[in-house]
């Protein structure tokens, strides 16, 4: 199999990097027991950049690798420390390489400009780390939110040549050998139909003006229909600013002349569509041929009863040449007056923003087990739940908090929803929990949803330090309390003396050691 060296039209699937998760950590230092959190935020995720470069000319470099990844947000870490973001994968493309969405068709960009570039695949946002979640509320958070998902999807590429002036004909007419001729461009050229495989560009320069010929494969009747290769590179003149049908005088294919060969290119164009305000200008060509020559001034007057300018040249002997060059010279200068080229500006695929609508949406659906469920769908809740680590009570006590912040739990029993509901926040990956109004998520943690009551109570180090020293003291007061006594028992002379009176709590007292025999001997 041939490896194919233009390419005009490729599948990609682009992936931009993950943001990095937030980090939950505690600054800890000697004698700081509470040094407050320092987590760092996660690191933005690479984009996609679609940009166009003059050196590119064919997308053939994506047809051999359709897979395009971004590189995934670092991850935050203690110390204040942000995760670094991932880099930017920018791809080069030809100037006027068009981009759709594979999957619904809509046109993303328009690549016309030397500068154009679009942010085709965008990178997840890093998620907060604990330390810039800290409020006043809420001092020392212990969770953080997670890294975003970065766009993946599959878009189509597709390639329309930028050239001034498209030659368009029948295969063989000689349209390589004219690009050949008033350019330094180089086609194929040999005398079969369909040497001309790809389009090629040539500039010409014809007194102060420059600008490109673009020699168009060659087309046949039902080419707009998908027949021959005319489907396939008719896109090729679509941005043409004129179009030239070159002619051939010289054919000697049975039921071919050139004014059946017009109304046919013609018929073709008018098929396709979205070409019937290019101006035209028509080439009689290959005029050095005797036959050519007498049927060139034979139809020159019908063409020109069209409305259309007809130049009769060969690109063998050079006739007529230099006053075709100029005439379209002439054509490029008018249009290019007439609508002046600006520079596209970089454009930035992003969402667009609701103006004083709401926020989120709640609609009543039928689930998969003949029951149903409330939906919520909008772009904060949707975020707010990817950002979410559920294993972490906090974490889903402070997303509670922000749900019932915009009013969702409110909307929800507005539109009936009742206790033990199934509610679902999100489209196909969807955050499923039964609907509990003002339970507070987390209580064991938390005061409140969403706030950290851990600086209130006091640490586990700290209590039992507490009650060691408690007990530390209350063995102190219960010594005292004996030491007095006993002291008290040794001045009263009503104290009994027989060690049977004395309570065997006070092993040690003088008084017990007293009749003890072993002491006496001593």
């Amino acid at each position: 199999m041939a490896i194919p060296s233009f390419v005009d039209q490729v599948r990609l699937h682009v992936s931009a990097g993950r943001g990095g998760h937030g980090c939950t950590s505690v600054h800890r230092e000697k004698f700081k027991p509470l040094g407050g959190p320092d987590g760092g935020n996660g690191g933005h995720g690479g984009s996609v950049i679609l940009r166009v470069d003059p050196q590119v000319t064919t997308l053939i470099d994506y047809h051999h690798h359709s897979h395009r990844k971004a590189k995934n947000g670092e991850p935050g870490r203690g110390g204040h420390q942000d995760g670094a973001s991932g880099a930017d994968v920018i791809l080069s493309v030809p100037e006027g390489t068009l981009v759709r969405n594979a999957e619904t068709g809509e046109t993303i960009a328009d690549l016309v400009g030397s500068v154009a570039e679009v942010v085709i695949a965008q990178g997840g946002h890093g998620g907060l780390g604990n330390a810039a979640l800290a409020t006043k509320a809420r001092k020392a958070p212990g969770f953080a939110l997670l890294g975003e998902d970065g766009d993946d999807l599959e878009i189509i590429l597709e390639l329309k040549v930028l050239a001034d002036v498209g030659l368009v004909g029948f295969p063989s007419a000689g349209k390589s050998s004219l690009i050949a001729a008033i350019s330094r461009a180089r086609p194929e050229i040999a005398d079969y139909p369909f040497t001309t495989l790809v389009p090629h560009l040539g500039v010409v320069i014809a007194g102060s003006v420059t600008y490109t010929v673009a020699d168009v494969p060659g087309l046949i009747p039902g080419a707009a229909q998908g027949k021959g290769l005319g489907l396939d590179f008719l896109r090729h003149i679509e941005r043409c600013q004129a179009l030239v049908h070159v002619i051939d005088c010289a054919t000697y294919e049975p039921g071919r002349d050139p004014l059946t060969d017009l109304d046919a290119i013609e018929t073709e164009l008018a098929a396709y569509g979205g070409l019937e305000d290019r101006p035209r200008l028509v080439v009689l060509n290959k005029v050095d041929v005797p036959d050519g020559a007498e049927l060139a001034v034979m139809v020159a007057d019908d063409i020109r009863a069209r409305g259309l300018d007809v130049f009769e040249v060969s690109a063998t002997s050079g006739q007529g040449l230099k006053e075709w060059t100029y005439a379209m010279a002439a054509l490029v200068a008018r249009k290019r007056a007439e609508a002046p080229v600006v520079a596209q500006p970089i454009i930035v695929k992003v969402k667009p923003k609701q103006n004083g609508g709401p926020e989120f949406t709640v609609t009543k659906e039928s689930d998969d087990h003949g029951d149903f469920l409330w939906r919520v769908r909008g772009d904060k809740p949707e975020r707010w739940v990817r950002q979410t680590d559920f294993r972490n009570a906090e974490a889903v006590g402070y997303l509670a908090d922000r749900l019932n912040k915009v009013g969702i739990e409110e909307e929800l029993l507005f539109v009936g929803a009742e206790p033990g509901d199934t509610v679902a926040i999100g489209g196909k990956d969807a955050v499923i929990f039964d609907f509990a109004p003002q339970i507070d998520i987390g209580a064991e943690l938390l005061s409140r949803r969403g706030e950290d009551n851990r600086l209130d109570a006091l640490r586990p180090a700290v209590q039992r330090r507490r009650v060691k020293d408690s007990q530390y003291h209350a063995a102190k007061e219960a010594e005292k309390v004996i030491s007095a006594a006993l002291m008290g028992l040794d001045s009263d002379p009503s104290y009994p003396d027989e060690p049977s009176s004395y309570p065997d709590e006070f092993p040690s007292h003088p008084a017990r050691k007293s009749q003890d025999p072993e002491v006496e001997e001593e």
